[in-house]
Protein backbone atom coordinates (compact mmCIF):
# COMPACT_ATOMS: atom_id res chain seq x y z
CA UNK A 1 0.00 0.00 0.00
CA UNK A 2 2.72 2.60 0.83
CA UNK A 3 4.39 1.96 -2.55
CA UNK A 4 1.07 2.42 -4.34
CA UNK A 5 0.44 5.68 -2.47
CA UNK A 6 3.94 6.90 -3.28
CA UNK A 7 3.43 6.07 -6.96
CA UNK A 8 0.16 7.99 -7.01
CA UNK A 9 1.81 11.01 -5.37
CA UNK A 10 4.71 11.00 -7.82
CA UNK A 11 2.32 10.52 -10.73
CA UNK A 12 0.23 13.49 -9.63
CA UNK A 13 3.33 15.64 -9.25
CA UNK A 14 4.59 14.59 -12.67
CA UNK A 15 1.24 15.36 -14.29
CA UNK A 16 1.12 18.74 -12.56
CA UNK A 17 4.61 19.50 -13.81
CA UNK A 18 3.61 18.56 -17.35
CA UNK A 19 0.48 20.70 -17.22
CA UNK A 20 2.46 23.60 -15.80
CA UNK A 21 5.05 23.27 -18.54
CA UNK A 22 2.29 23.45 -21.15
CA UNK A 23 0.75 26.59 -19.61
CA UNK A 24 1.78 30.11 -20.61
CA UNK A 25 4.71 31.18 -18.45
CA UNK A 26 4.46 34.35 -16.39
CA UNK A 27 6.96 37.03 -17.37
CA UNK A 28 10.27 36.62 -15.57
CA UNK A 29 11.16 39.58 -13.30
CA UNK A 30 14.65 41.00 -13.46
CA UNK A 31 17.20 40.68 -10.67
CA UNK A 32 17.20 38.28 -7.74
CA UNK A 33 13.69 36.97 -7.14
CA UNK A 34 12.27 35.00 -4.22
CA UNK A 35 9.29 32.97 -5.39
CA UNK A 36 6.60 31.98 -2.90
CA UNK A 37 3.24 30.28 -3.33
CA UNK A 38 -0.28 31.35 -2.43
CA UNK A 39 -2.94 28.65 -2.51
CA UNK A 40 -5.52 31.24 -3.63
CA UNK A 41 -5.44 34.75 -5.01
CA UNK A 42 -5.60 37.70 -2.65
CA UNK A 43 -8.96 39.46 -2.32
CA UNK A 44 -7.80 43.08 -2.47
CA UNK A 45 -4.76 45.28 -1.88
CA UNK A 46 -6.46 47.52 0.70
CA UNK A 47 -5.10 46.67 4.20
CA UNK A 48 -7.65 45.02 6.45
CA UNK A 49 -10.62 45.99 4.29
CA UNK A 50 -11.64 43.05 2.08
CA UNK A 51 -9.22 40.37 3.23
CA UNK A 52 -8.30 36.84 4.12
CA UNK A 53 -5.10 35.24 5.44
CA UNK A 54 -3.38 35.27 2.03
CA UNK A 55 -4.24 38.94 1.57
CA UNK A 56 -2.83 39.80 4.99
CA UNK A 57 0.43 37.96 4.28
CA UNK A 58 1.07 39.87 1.06
CA UNK A 59 0.00 43.30 2.27
CA UNK A 60 2.10 43.15 5.46
CA UNK A 61 5.22 43.21 3.24
CA UNK A 62 4.10 46.57 1.88
CA UNK A 63 2.50 48.48 4.76
CA UNK A 64 3.44 49.06 8.38
CA UNK A 65 1.53 50.39 11.36
CA UNK A 66 2.45 52.58 14.29
CA UNK A 67 3.12 49.40 16.28
CA UNK A 68 3.66 45.75 15.37
CA UNK A 69 3.00 42.31 16.83
CA UNK A 70 6.05 40.55 18.25
CA UNK A 71 6.82 36.83 18.26
CA UNK A 72 5.63 36.44 21.86
CA UNK A 73 2.32 38.18 21.23
CA UNK A 74 3.34 41.48 22.79
CA UNK A 75 3.37 44.78 20.89
CA UNK A 76 6.50 46.65 19.87
CA UNK A 77 7.40 49.82 17.95
CA UNK A 78 7.16 50.12 14.18
CA UNK A 79 6.51 53.54 12.61
CA UNK A 80 6.32 54.98 16.11
CA UNK A 81 9.55 54.60 18.04
CA UNK A 82 7.91 55.41 21.38
CA UNK A 83 4.62 56.43 22.93
CA UNK A 84 3.13 57.61 26.19
CA UNK A 85 -0.20 56.85 27.85
CA UNK A 86 -2.04 59.36 30.02
CA UNK A 87 -2.72 58.47 33.69
CA UNK A 88 -6.39 57.83 32.91
CA UNK A 89 -5.42 55.40 30.11
CA UNK A 90 -7.38 57.31 27.49
CA UNK A 91 -4.77 59.33 25.58
CA UNK A 92 -1.94 57.78 23.56
CA UNK A 93 0.76 60.00 22.08
CA UNK A 94 2.88 58.32 19.37
CA UNK A 95 6.23 59.79 18.33
CA UNK A 96 7.07 58.95 14.71
CA UNK A 97 10.49 57.66 13.70
CA UNK A 98 12.80 59.98 11.81
CA UNK A 99 13.65 59.44 8.17
CA UNK A 100 10.80 57.10 7.22
CA UNK A 101 9.43 57.61 3.71
CA UNK A 102 6.53 56.26 1.74
CA UNK A 103 7.18 54.32 -1.44
CA UNK A 104 6.46 57.44 -3.51
CA UNK A 105 9.25 59.29 -1.70
CA UNK A 106 7.00 61.40 0.50
CA UNK A 107 8.06 61.65 4.17
CA UNK A 108 6.02 60.00 6.89
CA UNK A 109 4.23 62.74 8.82
CA UNK A 110 1.69 62.93 11.59
CA UNK A 111 -0.81 64.35 9.10
CA UNK A 112 -0.41 61.27 6.90
CA UNK A 113 -1.00 58.98 9.89
CA UNK A 114 -4.12 60.92 10.88
CA UNK A 115 -5.46 60.66 7.32
CA UNK A 116 -4.94 56.88 7.30
CA UNK A 117 -6.50 56.30 10.71
CA UNK A 118 -9.52 58.47 9.90
CA UNK A 119 -10.00 56.58 6.65
CA UNK A 120 -10.08 53.29 8.55
CA UNK A 121 -12.61 54.67 11.03
CA UNK A 122 -14.85 56.44 8.49
CA UNK A 123 -18.57 55.55 8.62
CA UNK A 124 -18.48 53.89 5.18
CA UNK A 125 -15.26 51.97 5.88
CA UNK A 126 -15.23 48.17 5.68
CA UNK A 127 -12.09 47.91 7.80
CA UNK A 128 -11.95 44.71 9.85
CA UNK A 129 -11.10 46.53 13.11
CA UNK A 130 -13.56 49.41 12.78
CA UNK A 131 -16.18 47.91 15.08
CA UNK A 132 -13.60 47.22 17.79
CA UNK A 133 -12.19 50.75 17.61
CA UNK A 134 -15.56 52.51 17.36
CA UNK A 135 -18.20 53.33 19.96
CA UNK A 136 -19.14 50.20 21.90
CA UNK A 137 -16.02 48.35 20.80
CA UNK A 138 -12.92 47.04 22.54
CA UNK A 139 -11.04 50.35 22.34
CA UNK A 140 -13.36 53.07 21.02
CA UNK A 141 -11.48 55.97 19.46
CA UNK A 142 -12.87 59.41 20.25
CA UNK A 143 -10.45 61.53 18.19
CA UNK A 144 -7.20 61.41 16.22
CA UNK A 145 -5.08 64.51 15.69
CA UNK A 146 -1.60 65.59 14.67
CA UNK A 147 0.51 67.51 17.15
CA UNK A 148 3.21 68.97 14.95
CA UNK A 149 5.01 66.98 12.27
CA UNK A 150 6.00 63.89 14.22
CA UNK A 151 3.44 63.41 17.01
CA UNK A 152 0.05 61.68 16.72
CA UNK A 153 -2.46 61.82 19.55
CA UNK A 154 -5.26 59.26 19.81
CA UNK A 155 -7.94 59.88 22.39
CA UNK A 156 -10.14 56.95 23.51
CA UNK A 157 -13.63 57.10 24.96
CA UNK A 158 -12.41 54.97 27.86
CA UNK A 159 -9.26 53.23 29.03
CA UNK A 160 -8.54 50.17 26.89
CA UNK A 161 -5.50 47.99 27.73
CA UNK A 162 -5.89 46.15 24.41
CA UNK A 163 -5.74 49.28 22.23
CA UNK A 164 -2.18 48.63 21.03
CA UNK A 165 -2.96 44.96 20.40
CA UNK A 166 -5.91 46.03 18.26
CA UNK A 167 -3.66 48.32 16.21
CA UNK A 168 -1.22 45.44 15.67
CA UNK A 169 -3.80 42.86 14.55
CA UNK A 170 -2.63 40.95 11.49
CA UNK A 171 -6.17 40.45 10.18
CA UNK A 172 -6.60 44.23 10.18
CA UNK A 173 -3.53 44.80 8.04
CA UNK A 174 -1.56 45.86 11.10
CA UNK A 175 -3.45 49.18 10.77
CA UNK A 176 -1.01 49.89 7.98
CA UNK A 177 -0.35 53.56 7.31
CA UNK A 178 -0.62 54.47 3.64
CA UNK A 179 -0.05 57.69 1.69
CA UNK A 180 -3.18 59.51 0.56
CA UNK A 181 -2.13 58.92 -3.08
CA UNK A 182 -3.19 55.32 -2.45
CA UNK A 183 -6.66 56.58 -3.42
CA UNK A 184 -7.67 58.63 -6.46
CA UNK A 185 -9.24 62.10 -6.49
CA UNK A 186 -12.67 60.57 -5.89
CA UNK A 187 -11.43 58.56 -2.91
CA UNK A 188 -11.42 55.24 -4.74
CA UNK A 189 -8.71 52.77 -3.78
CA UNK A 190 -5.79 52.42 -6.23
CA UNK A 191 -3.01 50.41 -4.57
CA UNK A 192 -1.09 50.62 -1.28
CA UNK A 193 1.67 53.21 -1.06
CA UNK A 194 3.17 52.16 2.25
CA UNK A 195 6.49 52.25 4.08
CA UNK A 196 7.42 48.54 4.14
CA UNK A 197 10.57 46.82 2.84
CA UNK A 198 8.76 45.93 -0.41
CA UNK A 199 6.55 48.17 -2.52
CA UNK A 200 3.49 47.35 -4.58
CA UNK A 201 4.38 46.14 -8.05
CA UNK A 202 2.12 44.15 -10.36
CA UNK A 203 -0.94 42.09 -9.55
CA UNK A 204 -2.11 39.73 -12.27
CA UNK A 205 -5.29 38.27 -10.90
CA UNK A 206 -5.15 34.52 -10.26
CA UNK A 207 -1.55 34.47 -11.50
CA UNK A 208 0.91 36.39 -9.30
CA UNK A 209 1.68 39.47 -7.22
CA UNK A 210 5.12 41.07 -7.65
CA UNK A 211 6.60 43.18 -4.84
CA UNK A 212 9.86 44.97 -5.77
CA UNK A 213 12.33 45.94 -3.06
CA UNK A 214 11.94 49.47 -1.68
CA UNK A 215 15.46 50.89 -1.83
CA UNK A 216 14.53 53.78 0.45
CA UNK A 217 13.37 51.54 3.30
CA UNK A 218 14.40 52.61 6.78
CA UNK A 219 14.69 49.65 9.11
CA UNK A 220 14.44 49.50 12.85
CA UNK A 221 17.63 48.31 14.55
CA UNK A 222 18.10 44.75 15.76
CA UNK A 223 16.70 41.43 14.63
CA UNK A 224 13.26 40.90 13.10
CA UNK A 225 10.58 40.13 15.66
CA UNK A 226 7.11 39.05 14.56
CA UNK A 227 5.92 41.70 12.11
CA UNK A 228 8.29 44.26 13.64
CA UNK A 229 11.94 44.58 14.56
CA UNK A 230 14.73 45.02 12.05
CA UNK A 231 13.45 44.14 8.59
CA UNK A 232 15.51 44.03 5.39
CA UNK A 233 14.65 43.18 1.79
CA UNK A 234 17.44 40.79 0.79
CA UNK A 235 16.18 40.12 -2.73
CA UNK A 236 15.29 42.48 -5.57
CA UNK A 237 11.76 41.21 -5.78
CA UNK A 238 9.29 38.86 -4.16
CA UNK A 239 6.82 37.04 -6.38
CA UNK A 240 3.75 35.41 -4.83
CA UNK A 241 2.52 32.88 -7.40
CA UNK A 242 -1.10 31.71 -7.15
CA UNK A 243 -1.04 27.90 -7.36
CA UNK A 244 -4.23 26.40 -5.92
CA UNK A 245 -3.34 22.77 -6.62
CA UNK A 246 -0.99 21.26 -4.04
CA UNK A 247 0.58 18.76 -6.43
CA UNK A 248 1.32 21.51 -8.95
CA UNK A 249 2.91 23.63 -6.22
CA UNK A 250 5.03 20.69 -5.03
CA UNK A 251 6.14 20.02 -8.61
CA UNK A 252 7.13 23.68 -8.99
CA UNK A 253 9.18 23.50 -5.80
CA UNK A 254 10.89 20.25 -6.84
CA UNK A 255 11.90 21.56 -10.24
CA UNK A 256 13.14 24.86 -8.75
CA UNK A 257 10.64 27.34 -10.16
CA UNK A 258 9.34 27.94 -6.63
CA UNK A 259 11.50 28.69 -3.58
CA UNK A 260 9.00 28.79 -0.71
CA UNK A 261 5.95 26.54 -0.41
CA UNK A 262 4.15 27.84 2.66
CA UNK A 263 1.10 26.55 4.54
CA UNK A 264 1.43 23.03 3.25
CA UNK A 265 -1.83 21.16 3.61
CA UNK A 266 -1.30 17.93 5.55
CA UNK A 267 -2.13 15.88 2.45
CA UNK A 268 0.63 17.73 0.54
CA UNK A 269 3.47 16.78 2.86
CA UNK A 270 4.22 13.49 1.13
CA UNK A 271 4.91 15.39 -2.10
CA UNK A 272 8.02 17.08 -0.68
CA UNK A 273 9.17 15.05 2.34
CA UNK A 274 12.57 13.48 1.73
CA UNK A 275 13.08 15.17 -1.64
CA UNK A 276 16.77 16.17 -2.11
CA UNK A 277 17.36 19.91 -1.99
CA UNK A 278 14.24 20.63 0.06
CA UNK A 279 13.89 21.12 3.82
CA UNK A 280 10.90 21.85 6.09
CA UNK A 281 10.24 24.57 8.64
CA UNK A 282 7.34 24.32 11.10
CA UNK A 283 5.85 26.02 14.15
CA UNK A 284 2.63 25.67 16.17
CA UNK A 285 -0.03 28.18 15.21
CA UNK A 286 -2.41 30.34 17.20
CA UNK A 287 -5.27 29.51 14.84
CA UNK A 288 -8.23 27.20 15.35
CA UNK A 289 -10.63 25.14 13.26
CA UNK A 290 -14.03 24.06 14.36
CA UNK A 291 -17.78 23.89 13.74
CA UNK A 292 -19.84 27.07 14.01
CA UNK A 293 -23.53 26.80 14.87
CA UNK A 294 -26.24 29.21 13.82
CA UNK A 295 -27.82 29.43 17.26
CA UNK A 296 -30.83 31.31 15.84
CA UNK A 297 -31.72 28.26 13.75
CA UNK A 298 -34.93 26.67 15.10
CA UNK A 299 -33.32 23.25 15.36
CA UNK A 300 -29.91 24.28 16.73
CA UNK A 301 -31.26 26.89 19.13
CA UNK A 302 -31.40 24.17 21.78
CA UNK A 303 -27.96 23.86 23.41
CA UNK A 304 -28.66 20.24 24.26
CA UNK A 305 -28.57 19.29 20.58
CA UNK A 306 -25.36 21.27 20.08
CA UNK A 307 -23.80 19.44 23.05
CA UNK A 308 -25.00 16.14 21.60
CA UNK A 309 -23.17 16.84 18.34
CA UNK A 310 -20.03 17.78 20.30
CA UNK A 311 -20.19 14.52 22.30
CA UNK A 312 -20.51 12.48 19.10
CA UNK A 313 -17.08 13.62 17.84
CA UNK A 314 -13.77 11.97 18.71
CA UNK A 315 -11.71 15.15 18.50
CA UNK A 316 -8.34 13.43 18.93
CA UNK A 317 -8.96 10.87 16.21
CA UNK A 318 -10.38 13.49 13.85
CA UNK A 319 -7.33 15.71 14.33
CA UNK A 320 -4.89 12.88 13.67
CA UNK A 321 -6.67 11.97 10.44
CA UNK A 322 -7.35 15.37 8.89
CA UNK A 323 -3.98 16.93 9.83
CA UNK A 324 -1.99 13.74 9.12
CA UNK A 325 -0.63 13.93 12.64
CA UNK A 326 0.65 17.50 12.35
CA UNK A 327 -2.08 19.35 14.28
CA UNK A 328 -2.95 19.69 17.97
CA UNK A 329 -6.37 18.50 19.10
CA UNK A 330 -8.06 21.26 21.08
CA UNK A 331 -11.53 21.77 22.55
CA UNK A 332 -10.84 25.36 23.61
CA UNK A 333 -11.04 28.61 21.63
CA UNK A 334 -7.65 29.37 23.19
CA UNK A 335 -4.97 27.60 21.10
CA UNK A 336 -2.59 25.16 22.75
CA UNK A 337 0.38 27.44 21.95
CA UNK A 338 -1.07 30.35 23.94
CA UNK A 339 0.36 31.19 27.38
CA UNK A 340 -3.26 31.34 28.56
CA UNK A 341 -3.90 27.69 27.63
CA UNK A 342 -4.13 26.31 31.15
CA UNK A 343 -5.72 23.57 33.22
CA UNK A 344 -9.29 24.60 32.42
CA UNK A 345 -8.62 24.74 28.66
CA UNK A 346 -6.57 21.52 28.42
CA UNK A 347 -9.16 18.69 28.68
CA UNK A 348 -10.52 17.44 25.38
CA UNK A 349 -14.25 16.80 25.13
CA UNK A 350 -14.58 13.00 25.30
CA UNK A 351 -16.79 11.13 22.89
CA UNK A 352 -19.85 9.72 24.68
CA UNK A 353 -22.44 8.30 22.30
CA UNK A 354 -24.89 7.33 25.03
CA UNK A 355 -24.88 10.87 26.43
CA UNK A 356 -25.15 12.30 22.94
CA UNK A 357 -28.24 10.20 22.15
CA UNK A 358 -29.83 11.14 25.46
CA UNK A 359 -29.26 14.87 24.95
CA UNK A 360 -30.58 14.76 21.39
CA UNK A 361 -33.72 12.99 22.62
CA UNK A 362 -34.20 15.55 25.42
CA UNK A 363 -33.95 18.31 22.79
CA UNK A 364 -36.78 16.67 20.84
CA UNK A 365 -34.52 15.79 17.93
CA UNK A 366 -36.19 13.32 15.54
CA UNK A 367 -33.54 12.82 12.88
CA UNK A 368 -34.07 16.05 10.97
CA UNK A 369 -31.13 16.79 8.60
CA UNK A 370 -28.58 19.33 9.81
CA UNK A 371 -26.74 21.01 6.94
CA UNK A 372 -22.99 21.32 7.55
CA UNK A 373 -21.35 23.70 5.07
CA UNK A 374 -17.69 23.32 4.19
CA UNK A 375 -15.19 23.85 1.38
CA UNK A 376 -11.95 22.37 0.10
CA UNK A 377 -9.93 25.46 1.09
CA UNK A 378 -8.07 24.17 2.98
CA UNK A 379 -8.71 20.50 2.10
CA UNK A 380 -8.79 19.35 5.72
CA UNK A 381 -12.02 21.32 6.31
CA UNK A 382 -13.83 19.02 3.90
CA UNK A 383 -12.18 15.95 5.45
CA UNK A 384 -13.29 17.14 8.90
CA UNK A 385 -16.88 17.56 7.71
CA UNK A 386 -17.01 14.01 6.32
CA UNK A 387 -15.66 12.58 9.59
CA UNK A 388 -18.11 14.65 11.65
CA UNK A 389 -20.94 13.34 9.50
CA UNK A 390 -19.87 9.72 10.07
CA UNK A 391 -19.28 10.18 13.81
CA UNK A 392 -22.58 11.97 14.37
CA UNK A 393 -24.41 9.17 12.55
CA UNK A 394 -23.28 6.81 15.33
CA UNK A 395 -25.29 8.95 17.75
CA UNK A 396 -28.36 9.02 15.50
CA UNK A 397 -27.69 12.59 14.34
CA UNK A 398 -28.28 13.23 10.63
CA UNK A 399 -25.59 15.54 9.22
CA UNK A 400 -25.76 16.52 5.54
CA UNK A 401 -22.46 17.88 4.19
CA UNK A 402 -22.83 20.80 1.80
CA UNK A 403 -19.66 21.56 -0.17
CA UNK A 404 -19.28 25.08 -1.55
CA UNK A 405 -16.39 27.10 -2.96
CA UNK A 406 -14.29 29.24 -0.60
CA UNK A 407 -15.65 32.59 -1.80
CA UNK A 408 -19.22 31.43 -1.22
CA UNK A 409 -18.32 30.00 2.17
CA UNK A 410 -16.72 33.28 3.25
CA UNK A 411 -19.78 35.24 2.13
CA UNK A 412 -22.17 32.90 3.90
CA UNK A 413 -20.06 32.99 7.07
CA UNK A 414 -20.06 36.80 7.01
CA UNK A 415 -23.83 36.93 6.54
CA UNK A 416 -24.55 34.18 9.07
CA UNK A 417 -26.26 32.26 6.27
CA UNK A 418 -25.66 28.71 7.46
CA UNK A 419 -27.05 26.11 9.84
CA UNK A 420 -23.65 24.70 10.79
CA UNK A 421 -20.27 25.31 9.18
CA UNK A 422 -16.74 23.94 9.40
CA UNK A 423 -14.58 27.04 9.50
CA UNK A 424 -11.08 28.14 10.42
CA UNK A 425 -9.74 31.33 11.97
CA UNK A 426 -6.25 32.67 11.40
CA UNK A 427 -3.96 33.42 14.33
CA UNK A 428 -4.91 35.98 16.98
CA UNK A 429 -2.10 36.82 19.37
CA UNK A 430 -4.35 37.57 22.37
CA UNK A 431 -7.19 35.37 23.73
CA UNK A 432 -9.56 38.33 23.93
CA UNK A 433 -9.14 38.78 20.19
CA UNK A 434 -9.63 35.04 19.71
CA UNK A 435 -12.88 35.06 21.67
CA UNK A 436 -13.78 38.25 19.81
CA UNK A 437 -14.18 36.34 16.54
CA UNK A 438 -16.92 34.28 18.22
CA UNK A 439 -18.64 36.77 20.55
CA UNK A 440 -20.68 39.67 19.22
CA UNK A 441 -24.06 41.21 18.52
CA UNK A 442 -25.57 39.08 15.76
CA UNK A 443 -27.88 41.93 14.74
CA UNK A 444 -24.89 44.05 13.76
CA UNK A 445 -22.41 41.26 12.93
CA UNK A 446 -24.31 38.15 11.75
CA UNK A 447 -21.06 36.17 11.53
CA UNK A 448 -20.74 36.03 15.31
CA UNK A 449 -21.64 32.63 16.74
CA UNK A 450 -21.96 33.52 20.43
CA UNK A 451 -24.33 36.28 21.49
CA UNK A 452 -25.30 36.06 25.16
CA UNK A 453 -25.13 38.77 27.84
CA UNK A 454 -22.81 36.64 29.99
CA UNK A 455 -20.33 36.07 27.14
CA UNK A 456 -20.34 39.77 26.27
CA UNK A 457 -19.74 40.73 29.91
CA UNK A 458 -16.82 38.33 30.34
CA UNK A 459 -15.23 39.47 27.07
CA UNK A 460 -15.50 43.10 28.21
CA UNK A 461 -13.85 42.17 31.51
CA UNK A 462 -10.99 40.45 29.69
CA UNK A 463 -10.19 43.56 27.66
CA UNK A 464 -10.51 45.93 30.60
CA UNK A 465 -7.53 44.57 32.54
CA UNK A 466 -3.90 43.96 31.71
CA UNK A 467 -3.17 41.77 34.73
CA UNK A 468 -2.33 38.24 33.49
CA UNK A 469 -3.67 36.44 36.56
CA UNK A 470 -6.98 38.32 36.45
CA UNK A 471 -7.27 37.68 32.73
CA UNK A 472 -6.63 33.94 33.21
CA UNK A 473 -9.52 33.77 35.68
CA UNK A 474 -11.78 35.51 33.17
CA UNK A 475 -10.71 33.20 30.33
CA UNK A 476 -11.36 30.22 32.58
CA UNK A 477 -14.89 31.49 33.23
CA UNK A 478 -15.41 32.01 29.49
CA UNK A 479 -14.16 28.48 28.83
CA UNK A 480 -16.61 26.89 31.26
CA UNK A 481 -19.53 28.84 29.80
CA UNK A 482 -18.43 28.07 26.22
CA UNK A 483 -18.40 24.35 26.93
CA UNK A 484 -21.84 24.54 28.54
CA UNK A 485 -23.52 26.60 25.79
CA UNK A 486 -21.61 25.16 22.77
CA UNK A 487 -22.08 27.97 20.23
CA UNK A 488 -19.25 26.23 18.37
CA UNK A 489 -17.13 23.08 18.62
CA UNK A 490 -13.38 23.59 18.54
CA UNK A 491 -11.50 20.76 16.86
CA UNK A 492 -7.79 21.54 16.44
CA UNK A 493 -4.97 24.01 15.93
CA UNK A 494 -2.60 23.57 13.01
CA UNK A 495 1.16 23.53 12.78
CA UNK A 496 2.40 25.86 10.05
CA UNK A 497 4.63 23.81 7.76
CA UNK A 498 6.72 25.39 5.00
CA UNK A 499 8.86 23.59 2.43
CA UNK A 500 11.94 25.48 1.25
CA UNK A 501 14.60 25.03 -1.38
CA UNK A 502 18.01 24.62 0.27
CA UNK A 503 19.20 27.83 -1.42
CA UNK A 504 16.71 29.80 0.74
CA UNK A 505 18.13 31.12 4.01
CA UNK A 506 16.66 33.13 6.86
CA UNK A 507 13.07 31.88 6.65
CA UNK A 508 11.32 31.24 9.98
CA UNK A 509 7.78 30.18 10.81
CA UNK A 510 6.03 31.70 13.82
CA UNK A 511 2.71 31.30 15.68
CA UNK A 512 1.29 34.33 13.83
CA UNK A 513 1.23 32.17 10.68
CA UNK A 514 1.82 34.80 7.97
CA UNK A 515 4.66 34.34 5.49
CA UNK A 516 7.49 36.76 6.26
CA UNK A 517 9.85 37.12 3.30
CA UNK A 518 11.86 40.03 4.60
CA UNK A 519 15.30 38.98 5.93
CA UNK A 520 15.08 35.97 3.62
CA UNK A 521 17.80 35.46 1.01
CA UNK A 522 18.01 33.27 -2.08
CA UNK A 523 21.47 32.07 -2.96
CA UNK A 524 22.43 32.00 -6.63
CA UNK A 525 22.62 28.61 -8.28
Amino acid sequence: MPSIRRALVLGAAAMAALLSACSPAAPEPEGSVLRARLNADIISSDPGMKRDANTDAVILHVVEGLVAAREDGSVGPMLADRWTVSPDGRTYRFHLRDGVRFHNGAPLTAAAVVWSLNRYLAPDSRWRCKADLSHGGVAPVESVRADGRDMVEVRLEQAAPLFLAELARLDCGGTGIVHRDSVDAAGRWRYPIGTGPFRWGEWRHKQFIDLPRFDGYRSLPGAPDGIGGGKQALVDRVRFSVIPDGSAAAAALVRGSLDVLDALAPNELANVTGVPGIHLSSAPSLDFYGVLFQVKDPLLADPRLRRAIALSIDVGALTRVVTHGTGSADSSPIPTASPFFGAVQRPLIKRDLAAARALAKEAGYKGQPIRLATSHSPPEMYDAAILIQAMARDAGINIEVETIDWASQLARYTNGNYQAMVFGFSARLDPSLTYGVLIGDKREEPRKAWDTPEAHALLRQSIATADPAARQRIFDALERRFRAEVPAIILYNTHRVTALRDRVTGYRNWPGQTQRLWNVAREAR
